[in-house]
């Protein structure tokens, strides 16, 4: 990968990042996370509010496996492209050997519903 293309990689990885950031952006930053009841609440009322909003909050994001598989993607794609540019000939084995994997695997399956 020669520098040019590297830097457009970054350029699309920014442009990735940020994409997120402004869909996140309706998220209100504080210094707690949303799974956190806040400390130092007297009112019962106010204090059962928090926490069920902490408990809805924490299951969503347990709940929600479109954006955690989404993240966990693009986790991997930035390993990944990290990997190819410290070691583009790895990479490559990498690539031969997973198209050789599901091609065996293909083949496998196939000759078995043959049969």
């Amino acid at each position: 990968m020669t520098d040019s293309e590297y830097t457009e990689v970054a350029r699309r990885d920014e442009r990735a990042r940020n994409a997120e950031l402004a869909r996140n952006a309706d998220i209100v930053q504080s210094p707690l996370p949303r799974t956190v009841v806040p400390v130092g609440i007297v009112d019962p009322v106010e204090s059962a509010r928090a926490e069920l909003r902490a408990a809805l909050a924490a299951i969503e994001v347990r709940g929600n496996f479109p954006r955690r598989i989404e993240k966990a993607t693009a986790r991997g794609v930035v390993r990944a492209r990290a990997f190819a540019h410290r070691n583009p000939v790895g990479a490559g084995a990498a690539v031969v050997a997973a198209a050789a994997t599901v091609g065996g695997l293909v083949w496998v399956i196939a000759r078995a519903i043959s049969r």
